[in-house]
């Protein structure tokens, strides 16, 4: 009989444990954004190690959203590097919390991943807030390598540096190599951009693809003043106005199919340096984020400090980032397939 009645007693713990739990959450729902936010802090979340330019990005973004969201949470940024973003993007769809505390930024062409290679996120159920810049990426080479253009990359053997799949250095020299014929030898692993330079300032690889012409003119700027870099050719589907001599690589596509293959995998180029919240997060605080990451954007002091650091500022509203995601998920299987292929070190 004691043992029913401890038995019963368990029981009735549990249950009311439980209830108290969802009475919590209930309450926590039921908050509004302004006493949510003035309650907790915002963790950003970069899909990429520190010094590069997402993370430059991200961190001036920091400084300044807080004070747009209603009761101006602190912002914490959080480096979170792997596999080009990959991991980020794994740990913001499914661990990171689902109510509006965590935001982040990743690669911008691992949101194409879950296109190509089977993965634990879909791009297109992440919240985008937005995007603060359009961007061209570009093939560099050092000074010192034997690669200075396009048709040296064509004819000799240049070695290159990547992250990890889904990021961009990779799927672009595996691009190039695999469409055209090139002979990079790619050498991965690199946690970011910061640690792909000192690499090829110590020789130890020759340059690599996938750098944003952005983070060249504000991390690197001294590379261009004092022409350490060959800016080899452009990753985009419009060419940057500092370098008109450069070549754009769709117009150097061999035919329609080729030019169709190159266009899905550099158009996430117009959302150069995106955010995101994860899927589900309340629709007010979705709405308050992404209305705080517009406000942002005409911010005078955040817009005065961008111009100081030499950041681009040409932004995409969360709504557009998020057509834009739906408009490549809807290309034809057949495309993406080749695609893939294209990206891919073992073809």
């Amino acid at each position: 009989m004691l043992k029913a009645a401890f038995r019963v007693a368990i029981g009735f713990c549990a249950v009311m444990a439980t209830s108290m739990a969802s009475i919590g959450a209930s309450a926590a729902a039921e908050q509004s954004v302004e006493d949510f936010y003035r309650a907790n802090k915002l963790v950003l979340i970069v899909g990429v190690s520190a010094g590069g330019g997402y993370d430059l990005n991200a961190r001036l973004l920091a400084r300044y959203i807080g004070r747009h969201i209603p009761g101006n949470p602190a912002v914490v940024v959080q480096n979170m590097p792997g596999s080009g973003s990959v991991i980020a993007a794994g740990y913001l769809y499914s661990i990171a919390p689902k109510d509006g505390s965590v935001i982040g930024t990743l690669a911008r062409i691992a949101l194409m991943e879950p296109l190509f290679t089977p993965q634990k996120f879909d791009s297109t159920k992440f919240v985008s807030l937005g995007s603060i810049s359009k961007d061209i990426s570009t093939c560099i080479s050092w000074k010192t390598s034997k690669v200075k253009t396009w048709d040296d990359m064509m004819t000799k053997e240049f070695i290159a540096s990547g992250q990890g799949t889904g990021a961009d250095p990779d799927a672009f020299a595996n691009m190039i190599h695999n469409l055209f014929g090139a002979p990079i030898r790619l050498v991965t692993g690199y946690p970011g951009t910061n640690e792909q330079a000192l690499s090829m300032e110590r020789g130890e690889t020759e340059g690599y693809c996938g750098i944003s012409y952005s983070t060249i003119k504000t991390r690197y700027a001294k590379w261009l003043a004092e022409k350490s870099i060959n800016v080899i050719v452009q990753n985009a589907v419009e060419k940057h106005p500092d370098l008109p001599n450069v070549p754009l690589i769709t117009e150097l596509a061999k035919n329609p199919e080729q030019l169709q293959i190159i266009r899905l995998i550099v158009a996430t180029q117009s959302m150069a340096r995106p955010f995101f919240a994860p899927p589900g997060i309340p629709a007010d605080r979705a709405a308050a984020l992404r209305r705080a990451f517009d406000l942002t954007m005409a911010d005078p002091e955040f817009l005065a400090e961008a111009e100081r650091t030499n950041i681009d500022v040409s932004p995409m509203n969360g709504a557009d980032a998020q057509a834009l995601l739906t408009e490549l998920y809807a290309t034809p299987k057949s495309a993406v397939e080749k695609a893939a292929r294209a990206m891919s070190s073992s073809p």
